[in-house]
């Protein structure tokens, strides 16, 4: 799925958005609050004319100490018409940033410095309680995805491993299970700013899927996209 990342330190945003990637995820990456505020405004309007409606970004990465504007005034007017979920990461530790954060929306709090692993889980963690999720599994009665693994089954067939392309988009037709997702919507889910988007990129990663798991498991629907395979 498609992060925001909203940091203004190089290195840390150059190692967080590294680890993002590998993890499967799309990285769209700002160091102001401004910047920040202008891609969620943008993406959301390019989104509220899909047939989805669904935000593009799955969450935000927020740094506090933010340039000009900083990240709890962004987090508030983030909050007045966006719902996403959103982690807060600064080297702010006193107790009543972490009470302003919360108070302010945030979902989690993570301090820096912090390990990668545990800011993945953190923000799997935040993912799953927006979408009301108590496990990393995605199952839909006919395709499993494992989150955490990085691995799909269809029906009682053994799992199998998945590109991070393969795992994105796949991911990304689970958390909307009987919604038809053209291939605009898909490529803006799983490629970030300053990925070339190949001709045909969907069509092969389905194709990929479909053999991997089953040709049945993701149903193309003529004209308009594609959904994952409902149980029989």
């Amino acid at each position: 799925m498609r992060i925001l990342l909203v940091e203004d330190d190089i290195m840390i945003g150059e190692e967080v958005r590294a680890a993002l990637r590998e993890a499967s995820y799309a990285v769209d990456w700002v160091r102001d609050g401004a910047a920040a505020l202008s891609a969620l405004s943008a993406l959301s309007s390019a989104s509220s004319l899909s047939a989805t409606h669904q935000p593009v970004y799955a969450a935000a990465l927020l740094d506090l100490g933010l340039p000009g504007r900083d990240g709890l005034s962004v987090l508030r007017q983030l909050r007045s018409g966006c719902d996403i979920p959103v982690l807060i990461i600064t080297a702010r530790d006193g107790v009543q940033d972490r009470i302003d954060g919360l108070d302010a929306g945030a979902d989690d709090y993570v301090l820096k410095p912090f390990a990668l692993g545990e800011l993945l889980a953190r923000l799997r963690a935040v993912m799953r309680r927006k979408s009301g999720a108590a496990t990393d599994l995605l199952d839909n009665g006919a395709v499993q995805l494992d989150l955490g693994t990085k691995t799909a089954r269809w029906q009682q067939s053994p799992p199998v491993s998945l590109s991070a392309r393969e795992f994105a988009l796949l991911q990304a037709l689970m958390q909307r299970p009987g919604a038809i997702l053209s291939r605009s919507d898909l490529e803006e889910r799983i490629y970030g700013w300053g990925e070339e988007v190949e001709s045909n990129a969907v069509e092969f990663l389905i194709h990929a899927l479909r053999k991997k798991l089953d040709k049945d498991a993701i149903k193309n629907i003529r004209g308009m996209g594609w959904m994952v395979a409902r149980p029989v």
